[in-house]
């Protein structure tokens, strides 16, 4: 998905749970370098390997690269069984059970998409046990098992997998990933389902009970970090919000403000972190209120069209957590596509929960901590 060899003078620092590369040159920076020459990926990925051997004996630091899809879908590559079967898959802080299409599933979606064949893995167990899954959109039925996982360079064994045998509908048929990886709490799998976060955890396969995200606007670049932080990803300090319900990554939001005033989520409100949500969504009156005040007018389908002519004059919308300010700018919620804008705020009348999705994470670089039980934001570079 993504040889040439380069030599580059680069410190590479150790601090606790903390990855910080330091270029040894003036002029461009290492990132960037390496990124021009498309080395980025392969460098962070075999950089934090030897790093984390170092200051961990028993669990890892892995860095999954991360496509993301026309800034609706950021997905990346697993393997499953033995030997090895690939698959892409969204890493998903929204749900908490990981499956991929089988070849028992004739529907449309499973067709367009890879599919786990378990009599071709030795290591294949079948668990007997039924699952079915309906998200926000789209659903899945199938059935459990066990086999070998490999996220980057983790190798999780006994890995619990769903393997769906019917996806119904159109949501998953024209999907650029293949199936779900959960990276929620527990509580939200299904029965006999095991996050493979957890597995990761119970086994020590990572060097710390966390993972980051750092999402871009760009095809390539985005970044799944299992077992650490990376400060390069970030400008600033990290700030920690405590997770109020350890189910979603779900915390307060003090409140929603432009230009000092309040818009939305007055007196406080509750919200998730989720990687696998596109837009921001939020209660349908509150939306509307800020599509109002932003100057978005109603179009079809549901969304809000933009003036992209007005962007530069637009208001920048505050969401203030756990006492500090994260400010969206008109250039973070507003998708721009061929020449016309739309808002990436979006109105949910039957939730009164905020879904703080990928506009949000492009924005503010994502600590998921288990080990705290609370969810680390610092600006994106």
């Amino acid at each position: 998905m993504r040889c040439l060899m380069v030599v580059l003078a680069v410190l590479t620092l150790c601090q606790g749970n903390q990855i910080t590369r330091i270029p040894l040159h003036k002029g461009k920076s290492l990132r960037q370098s390496l990124k021009e020459n498309g080395l980025l990926d392969d460098f962070l990925r075999k950089n934090q390997y030897a790093v984390s051997r170092k200051y961990s004996n028993s669990g890892h630091v892995a860095s999954e690269p991360l496509t993301n899809y026309l800034d609706c879908q950021y997905f990346g590559k697993i393997y499953i069984g033995t030997p090895p079967q690939e698959f892409t898959v969204v890493f998903d802080t929204g749900s908490s059970d990981f499956w991929v299409p089988s070849v028992y599933c004739n529907s449309d979606a499973c067709q367009n998409h890879h599919r786990f064949n378990p009599s071709k893995s030795s290591t294949f167990q079948n668990m007997g046990q039924p699952l079915t899954i309906q998200y926000g959109t789209g659903s899945m039925q199938g059935f459990l098992g066990y086999d070998t996982v490999t996220v980057s360079d983790i190798v999780d064994s006994h890995q619990s997998v769903g393997l769906s045998t019917l996806e119904p509908g159109y949501i998953f048929t024209y999907s650029e990933f293949d199936g779900v990886l959960g990276l929620a709490y527990p509580s939200l799998a299904s029965e006999y389902s095991v996050p493979v976060f957890d597995n990761m955890m119970q086994r020590h396969l990572v060097a710390q009970d966390l993972f980051s995200v750092y999402m871009n606007r760009n095809e390539q670049g985005s970044m799944l970090t299992l077992g650490a932080t990376d400060s390069s990803y970030y400008t600033g300090s990290l700030h920690w919000v405590p997770v109020t319900v350890q189910k979603y990554w779900q915390f307060t939001v003090d409140s929603i403000t432009v230009d000092g005033v309040v818009v939305a989520c007055d007196g406080g409100c509750q919200a998730i972190l989720d990687t696998g949500t596109s837009l921001l969504t939020g209660p349908g009156s509150d939306i509307l209120n800020i599509q109002k005040v932003i100057g978005a007018t109603q179009g079809q389908y549901g969304q809000f069209d933009i003036d992209c002519r007005r962007l530069s004059s637009m208001p920048t919308v505050v969401f203030e957590i756990h006492g500090r300010q994260y400010p969206l700018p008109p250039s973070a919620y507003t998708n721009q596509e061929q020449g016309s804008c739309t808002s990436g705020f979006q109105g949910d009348n039957d939730s009164q929960l905020w879904i703080l999705g990928d506009v949000f994470i492009r924005e503010y670089y994502s600590v998921f901590d288990r080990a705290n039980n609370r969810v680390g934001l610092a600006k994106s570079v």
